[in-house]
């Protein structure tokens, strides 16, 4: 028998590098693109003028908003929404109502409130179907019709312990009733009052 030894088999060892460079420019690409195709939503603003107490002054200029046209969304914990018309009374437990998400609840109260444009909303989409109007014409109709004097102002509002989510449903819900002049602002303690009222059924001026 042979005593030699066996020749042991080496295994080359192979450096691989991957080149990252595509890569870069992939993102680079991706970057640019959603730059250029995201648009930014402009803020929505209200504009509000103090009545005067000019006797003088005309009904009609001593107001651009009036307090009949404005609603207040009120967002609280548990999915709770409220809402009033005008200015608040807090004497008044029943005053601030409590309604709910949904083509029941708010929808039904905002597109009574916003009746003019609903129906005008329906019948510009029924001239565009009808291919009468192009694209342009109909996003300068829409706005036209949103801004209109016979909307109404909705002013949303949210506690701390309402959700984001509650927030995204009530823009959803400017958008299905064709709502064009509406503003989030923060909640006062006025406000929370409200709740407070409704919820143990007293009144009373607000807690400051």
């Amino acid at each position: 028998m042979s005593t030699g030894k066996k020749s042991k088999s080496k295994q080359k060892k192979i450096n691989v590098r991957v080149d990252f460079t595509p890569m870069v420019d992939m993102m680079m690409l991706l970057i640019t693109f959603f730059m250029l195709c995201t648009t930014l939503s402009k803020p929505q603003t209200m504009e509000i003028s103090v009545p005067s107490n000019d006797k003088s002054i005309k009904d009609n200029d001593r107001s651009q908003v009036k307090a009949s046209q404005a609603v207040t969304i009120l967002l609280d914990a548990n999915d709770k929404i409220y809402y009033f018309e005008g200015i608040p009374n807090y004497t008044d437990p029943h005053f601030l109502k409590e309604t709910s998400y949904g083509a029941n609840g708010i929808r039904a109260i905002l597109k009574r409130k916003n009746v003019f444009a609903v129906q005008q909303k329906i019948d510009l989409d029924q001239k565009k179907l009808l291919r009468k109007i192009n694209d342009a014409q109909y996003s300068k109709m829409l706005s036209d019709i949103k801004s209109a004097k016979q909307t109404p102002t909705v002013i949303i509002k949210a506690t701390d312990q309402a959700t984001y989510k509650n927030l995204v449903d009530a823009l959803d819900e400017m958008q299905i009733c064709s709502i064009g002049k509406y503003v989030i602002d923060v909640i006062k303690a006025s406000d929370k009052q409200l709740i407070t009222n409704l919820k143990n059924g007293t009144g009373g001026q607000p807690q400051q």
